[in-house]
């Protein structure tokens, strides 16, 4: 386990990079209707994985030396990227948002159970709470959004639990890789890698060259690209460095709230007290996590 102090420490570079997730879907529906769907993920994680690793070779950061390394990457890239990607955007074509809000909350979740058996992570009561109320309030949120049994399709049940699912090894991998690779260069080659499959899906499927170089894409493609992919990957590499996975996936509920908050803020979306309720349960669990806790000396 990681000591108290540096998790506490680390807080907001972990609400910073949340906040970095959360600012993805203004900046997708910005330039969504300028370029094929796949084809504009497949540049989004191109560029991000380009700029990371130029400023590796700029900095003279190491290259991985093992070849489980490389796996680890590649692994890495396949699930976060590719699938994650790919999937949440297929999703979105089948089930309701409301559904798809609840299903992928379930990442967190997952990623504490996988933490358990792979990497020894327990969870700690504030950080079990803290999941708990997030769920809970992505529940109550994704209710008030007509979520009802016409909206499950089999099909886009499984684009989304592969999400979960490859979001959630991605996360066990960069924990394993932590400390023994540099952030750059791993974040850059996974997004690299998963840039490749999306790649082949987008040439396979879609007309690449079906895209509209506005300024509305041009904004919309560098901030995906430079700040919601490259600075995030690398900001919570270098978060994971340093605290426990668990302790800071819990804070992934943050992300739809804040995407709630900055629909409400730029796109004029209507926030009612169901939505203020469930957003408030999600705020609660974080302030929660903030609490010191005890420990047991062996986690120190």
């Amino acid at each position: 386990m990681i000591s108290v102090n540096k998790n506490k420490s680390y807080k907001w570079a972990i609400v910073t990079v949340m906040f970095l997730w959360a600012i993805c879907y203004p900046l997708i529906v910005l330039g969504l209707d300028n370029a094929p769907h796949i084809t504009f993920a497949a540049l989004r994680a191109l560029l991000a994985g380009l700029t990371l690793l130029i400023i590796a070779i700029i900095l003279g950061r190491p290259q991985p030396k093992k070849l489980i390394q490389w796996l680890y990457i590649a692994g890495i890239g396949i699930g976060a990227t590719s699938i994650g990607f790919y999937g949440m955007f297929h999703a979105s074509e089948f089930v309701s948002p409301g559904l798809a809000t609840v299903l992928t909350s379930l990442q967190p979740m997952l990623t504490a159970v996988l933490a358990f058996l792979f990497i020894k992570e327990s969870m700690q009561t504030n950080e079990t709470i803290a999941i708990i109320l997030g769920f809970i309030g992505m529940l109550i949120i994704a209710t008030n959004q007509n979520t009802d049994s016409s909206s499950i399709n089999p099909l886009g049940l499984t684009y989304l639990i592969l999400t979960i699912v490859g979001l959630s090894i991605s996360n066990i991998l960069i924990k394993k890789i932590t400390g023994k690779v540099d952030a750059l260069v791993a974040m850059g080659w996974q997004l690299i890698f998963g840039a490749l499959v999306l790649w082949v899906i987008a040439l396979t499927t879609e007309n690449p060259t079906e895209i509209n170089w506005n300024k509305h894409f041009i904004i919309s493609l560098l901030g995906l690209s430079i700040f919601g992919t490259a600075l995030a990957y690398w900001l919570w590499f270098k978060v994971l460095e340093n605290v426990d996975l668990v302790y800071a996936n819990s804070f992934s509920f943050l992300v739809p709230a804040l995407g709630i908050l900055m629909g409400l803020t730029f796109f004029k979306e209507v926030f009612d007290v169901q939505k203020a309720i469930g957003v408030a349960l999600i705020f609660i669990g974080i302030v929660i996590i903030y609490l010191p806790i005890r420990r047991k000396p062996h986690d120190i």
